[in-house]
């Protein structure tokens, strides 16, 4: 993982190798990649399980807010992948620790894929995982070697895609072509500290990290699930690569003025001066509409380094896969608006709280220890959650 100081989009750069994607009612033959919904299993007939899904503050069940068809053919030919994300719906529980959980499916077809997820081995390199990442093949992975426009084969579907594309025949960009791979900005990015995990003890005994085999309950028993939104829709990053200019008749106070605003109103004011919140909220402003950003070995845009979570992502101390000892690394996060599409329609959710959830999975998509090849097996991946600050509510 690049360090979170490096920006892709610095200098001449227009267009980032964050995947942004996008929620709609429509869903464009797209029924996998969603928010809100149930979830639906890798495989229907043996689904996790249920105590994957319980909130660790209060125990109950919690409510799937992303469901992400995360196939990489060339990074993982022969493998099934799904990512989900639950959310506890208990007002009580908020900020609290274990009140949001992600969840890996795999399923691993080829027996040479299936035996390598197997080992416990170094991680690529740096050059390995530039070529894997922009190759020539990336758009091929992701997008079935077509440009928005052409059809996508399952096997190389998008991670927001099902088997079929769901994109608009309109778009005129060609997500395979070389522009979008920045090689420059990857050359100058810094790399993270090789501590990166490998300090950690990861000794755990895979059994202990299964919850006890729970059966889920009839739909009725279950927590009444969000609104379904459809990610359909996904597009590659562009910002603006002019800066914000302070205007010419801005006016700017002595240090020593009288106050004029409010104890309550300085406070949010300073806070949201906060650089890395700025940072924040000015990328997203360039792209409002998106619901989440993908980039499998990127940097996710923290909401704060000052916190728990950004504290651990700033130095590089994530915690490793337990299950096969190798590291972690970022693959997807969820943004602010997409609290506001699954809040549209439905008052009654009495407003999620947090600024963005950040999911780092095991880099080598290892399978859990007990799944036999061509099972599905499902492993709990880092979910770090960082809160609105209660300042910037106001």
């Amino acid at each position: 993982m690049a360090s979170y100081d490096s920006d892709s989009s610095d200098g001449a750069f227009t267009e980032t190798n964050v995947l942004l994607g996008y929620a709609s009612r429509d869903d464009k033959n797209e029924t996998i990649s969603k928010l809100g919904g149930r979830p639906d299993w890798l495989d229907a007939q043996k689904p996790p399980s249920a105590a994957f899904a319980r909130c660790k503050a209060c125990k109950n069940l919690m409510a799937l807010i992303l469901q992400l068809n995360a196939e990489l053919p060339e990074r993982f030919p022969g493998h099934d992948r799904r990512l989900y994300v639950f959310a506890c719906k208990r007002e009580s529980c908020r900020r609290k620790t274990g009140s949001i959980r992600a969840l890996r499916g795999v399923r691993v077809w080829g027996k040479e894929e299936f035996a390598a997820t197997q080992e416990v081995g170094a991680a690529p390199t740096q050059e390995e995982t530039k070529t894997k990442n922009d190759g020539p093949g990336l758009g091929d992975a992701l997008f079935g070697g077509k440009g928005l426009g052409g059809g996508a084969s399952l096997a190389g579907a998008n991670p927001f895609s099902s088997n079929t594309n769901p994109f608009s025949a309109s778009s005129s960009k060609n997500l395979s072509s070389p522009a979008r791979c920045h090689e420059a900005a990857r050359e100058n990015s810094p790399e993270l500290s090789r501590t990166f995990a490998e300090t950690l003890s990861l000794n755990t005994t895979p059994t202990s990290l299964l919850p006890p085999l729970e059966p889920w309950p009839e739909s009725s028993s279950q927590p009444e699930p969000h609104p379904t939104l459809y990610i359909s829709e996904a597009d590659y990053e562009t910002l603006d690569p002019t800066p914000t200019k302070i205007p010419e008749n801005a006016q700017i106070e002595d240090a020593d003025a009288p106050e004029t605003v409010s104890a309550l109103d300085k406070e949010a004011f300073e806070s949201s001066m906060d650089a890395t919140f700025q940072k924040f909220a000015d990328r997203l402003a360039q792209n409002p509409d998106q619901v989440i950003r993908y980039e499998f070995g990127g940097t996710p845009l923290l909401y704060s380094k000052t916190d728990a979570v950004g504290d651990k992502l700033s130095k590089g101390s994530m915690p490793g896969c337990p299950n096969c000892g190798g590291r972690r690394t970022f693959e997807v996060q969820l943004t602010p608006n997409a609290i506001a599409e699954l809040e549209a329609d439905d008052m009654s959710l009495e407003g999620m709280e947090w600024g963005t959830i950040i999911v780092c999975v095991c880099e080598k998509n290892c399978v859990p220890t007990h799944v036999n090849h061509d099972e599905t097996g499902y492993m709990e991946e880092w979910a770090g959650v960082q809160w609105e600050e209660l300042t910037k509510q106001k």
